[in-house]
Formats: structure tokens, C-alpha cells, sequence
């Protein structure tokens, strides 16, 4: 009874004010697989509201400290990745009458425009794939923080994402309306500049 993503997820992007106007590039970040995750929540006939996380996102933000609005996120999700805690939940969130990660193993998030909403806020609206189908999704992104990372010593941007999701967008409509069709997700996510490689 989810979809969660994206995040979109995307989790996922960018970039914002209260950063030093000095820096112009745009770097290239990739999201650190420890610490990026995916997480929604969906009501249950209005009895409880069950959540899960997809535990695998992988994807990059190019990020421009100088113009935080050039900034973008294209991010991947491992569908099979779900994970609710309960395995017998897990197989069912699998199946075809949801996720169908037999034939939809990933869906996607790539940004196409960044709203600035404050010194460490932004709206970031994309392209969500999911089963297959792209829609649009918003989401509401704070920069939590640029800097060396004390174990990695690699550059690290850190972000919170939140949104929401009409799963039958997708095609999603099994047990509607008693299962909601929104499905909050949120999105917590560090992405690393990675060390140059030796040719």
C-alpha cells in the first residue's frame, strides 16, 4: 500500500541560499548507499498508518554552490529494495498488485526545475517513473549541510526531502479508497563528491 519514492528519493536535491556565492562550478555528487533512504507511509482503512523504506537509491546531484537554482538530481530506485520489517509484508508489497519488481525492477526521479524557498530550502519538481508510468512530483528539499565528511574526508552534502505520492497515478489502485492514495514519503540522503581516479 505504498509507493514511496522518488525521491524522489530522490531524495534528493540540490542546493540552496546560505551557501558561499564564491563557488560557481557545479560539482557532481553521488548518493552514499549507507546513508541515503527512502521512506513513505500510507493509511491503513484508517486504523493505523503501516510504513516501510526502500533501502537501495543510488544516483547523483549537481550541485551549484554559486546558483543553487542550475542544481538537479537524478536518482534511481531498487524497487526490490522495500523493506517493512515483516517479510511475508515485504512479498506482498513485491507482487504485482503493487510494485511488480519482477517486471519494474527500478523507478526513477530526475528533476527538472529548483524553487528556491529560502537560505536552505528549495521546491524541486520532476519526473517520477513508476511501473512505468512518468508523472510529475514535488518535492520540498532542506539542506542540512555541506562539508567534509569526518569518516570518508570526501566533500558531503546532506539533504531532507519530504513529499507526496498518488499511488493510482501509477496504476496503483488496489484496496482504494480504504488504503489511502496519498503516500507520504520522506527522504534522508548524503551524496559524496567522489576522489578524482588515476587514468
Amino acid at each position: 500500500m505504498n509507493t514511496g519514492f522518488l525521491l524522489s528519493t530522490a531524495v534528493v536535491a540540490l542546493s540552496f541560499g546560505g551557501i558561499s556565492q564564491a563557488q560557481a562550478a557545479t560539482e557532481t555528487y553521488t548518493f552514499d548507499p549507507f546513508h541515503t533512504n527512502l521512506f513513505w507511509k500510507a493509511n491503513h482503512f484508517g486504523f493505523s498508518n503501516p510504513s516501510g523504506k526502500f533501502a537501495t537509491v543510488s544516483g547523483t546531484v549537481l550541485l551549484d554552490e554559486s546558483n543553487p537554482a542550475a542544481s538537479s538530481v537524478n536518482v534511481t530506485i531498487n524497487t526490490a529494495s522495500i523493506v517493512t520489517g515483516i517479510d511475508l509484508f515485504n512479498e506482498h508489497l513485491k507482487a504485482d498488485k503493487f510494485f511488480n519488481v519482477e517486471k519494474f525492477p527500478t523507478a526513477t526521479f530526475a528533476s527538472h526545475k529548483v524553487d528556491i524557498t529560502g537560505s536552505e530550502t528549495a521546491k524541486v519538481e520532476g519526473n517520477l517513473t513508476l511501473l512505468g508510468i512518468t508523472k510529475p512530483v514535488t518535492l520540498d528539499v532542506k539542506l542540512n549541510k555541506i562539508g567534509e565528511n569526518p569518516i570518508s574526508n570526501l566533500k558531503t552534502a546532506g539533504f531532507s526531502a519530504t513529499g507526496i505520492v498518488k499511488r493510482s497515478d501509477f496504476g496503483i489502485t488496489y484496496a482504494l479508497p480504504g488504503v489511502s492514495d496519498d503516500v507520504e514519503i520522506a527522504i534522508e540522503a548524503e551524496a559524496n563528491i567522489q576522489p578524482a581516479t588515476n587514468q
